[in-house]
């Protein structure tokens, strides 16, 4: 099934064009819109999101001045963190009525799952994919619904710079994510005359093993620098600061700095075991700041007595939230400036060039101008979200 734009008719069905339609379903204001949604619904930043999406699609269908008389629906897929599975879930929505996806969470996956939306003219929109070459540039109808690692980079350098340390050892995961994350930040302490002495890669294995992690840190600790950043994901993480603890490397003589999948456990997980805690003392950790706000308080509350205290609320959990509404007023838009969806089972429109076949709504997304729970909803012209700020 392919999906196109559909100019507006005169009463017998002919275009502005003069063209006399027939093929397809069409409805300026649908019954209903399809979103779909990928990301893994068993991790840190998915548990939290999956409850954040079915919150923000309630609030839009009770909104009447938000698409009146259209019901938005998101179908949910789980990625299992997985770029392959992610991949062929990309591609089952491409075969439905799905205008706009909202995904992944994991930068890795994201690139895979982008070639797809790309080649089908559907925009995709991620709460969470925070990798920097992921750009318009590359990927035209991508829309990073978060800070890009750049800006979370660039505090870790100020950071850095502001203890006059001179060098740093890298420690990152082995994949997309870690690896340009890392080259944002040894671009950003090159600006301070600051290098990066040693980088450090954990296996990408989700199952890697403790002595593996002891192996890598027997070594690191023979190093000259004892200042580290650790850029990775959760369980390998944990595992990391286990091990450092374990070997005396956190304590006086080490500073330790997290990026913000730490904070993201922190805020989520809320009863942590104490030895956990213990292994984290003296470690600095970046948090994606949101504004405080009423409607933000109001959202926590509500939160709290939806999860029932078991599961916090972490500020990718706020931008999957915000998304959601994202989509909701682009579609809306779209709809009020007279545009028309529409639907085909002839497989030959997967294949035309030069045909307006799908969800045209880029424009509308990227001049959306509203407030959420995240604060101002707003794009650069290079389609980075206005006042990325790092606490």
């Amino acid at each position: 099934m392919g999906f196109w734009i559909s100019l507006p008719t005169d009463p017998i069905g002919r275009d502005v064009n003069g063209n006399v339609g027939g093929c397809g379903n069409f409805s300026s204001r649908p019954a209903l819109v399809n979103i779909g949604a990928i990301f893994t619904f068993n991790s840190t930043i998915g548990r939290v999101a999956k409850i954040a999406i079915e919150e923000a699609v309630k609030d839009v269908n009770s909104d009447s001045s938000v698409l009146p008389g259209t019901r938005l629906v998101v179908n949910m897929k789980d990625s299992n963190c997985n770029m392959f599975v992610g991949t062929s879930e990309a591609l089952q929505f491409m075969s439905t009525d799905t205008i706009a996806v909202i995904g992944p969470q994991s930068s890795v996956v994201a690139h895979l799952v982008s070639h797809v939306t790309n080649a089908f003219q559907v925009p995709l929109l991620s709460f969470a994919a925070t990798d920097p070459p992921l750009s318009p540039i590359q990927f035209p109808f991508f829309v990073r619904t978060t800070q890009s690692d750049l800006y979370q980079m660039t505090a870790i350098a100020e950071i850095i710079e502001y203890y006059d340390w001179k060098q740093v050892v890298a420690i990152f995961i082995d994949d997309d994510y870690g690896r340009n994350g890392v080259a944002e930040l040894d671009d950003a302490l090159a600006v301070s005359h600051i290098k990066i002495s040693h980088k450090v890669r954990l296996p990408t294995s989700f199952e890697v093993s403790r002595g593996e992690i002891m192996n890598i840190l027997v070594k690191v600790a023979l190093l000259e620098s004892r200042i580290f950043v650790l850029h990775t994901y959760p369980d390998s993480g944990f595992m990391v600061f286990s091990v450092a603890h374990y070997l005396g490397m956190i304590g006086d003589g080490y500073a330790w700095i997290a990026t913000d999948w730490l904070s993201s456990v922190l805020d989520s997980s809320l009863n942590l075991p104490s030895e956990t805690m213990d292994t984290l003392q003296r470690v600095l950790v970046l948090r994606q700041h949101t504004p405080d706000s009423d409607r933000k308080r109001t959202f926590f509350s509500r939160w709290n007595k939806l999860t029932g205290g078991s599961l916090g609320l972490n500020t990718y959990g706020l931008y999957a939230y915000d998304t959601v509404w994202l989509v909701a007023r682009a579609i809306d838009s779209f709809f009020n400036q007279g545009g028309i969806i529409s639907f085909s089972n002839d497989s030959n429109l997967h294949s035309a060039k030069g045909r307006s076949r799908f969800f045209n709504g880029m424009q509308n997304i990227l001049q959306s101008n509203f407030v959420g729970l995240t604060g101002p909803i707003k794009f650069n012209p290079d389609r980075s979200l206005i006042l990325p700020v790092w606490v």
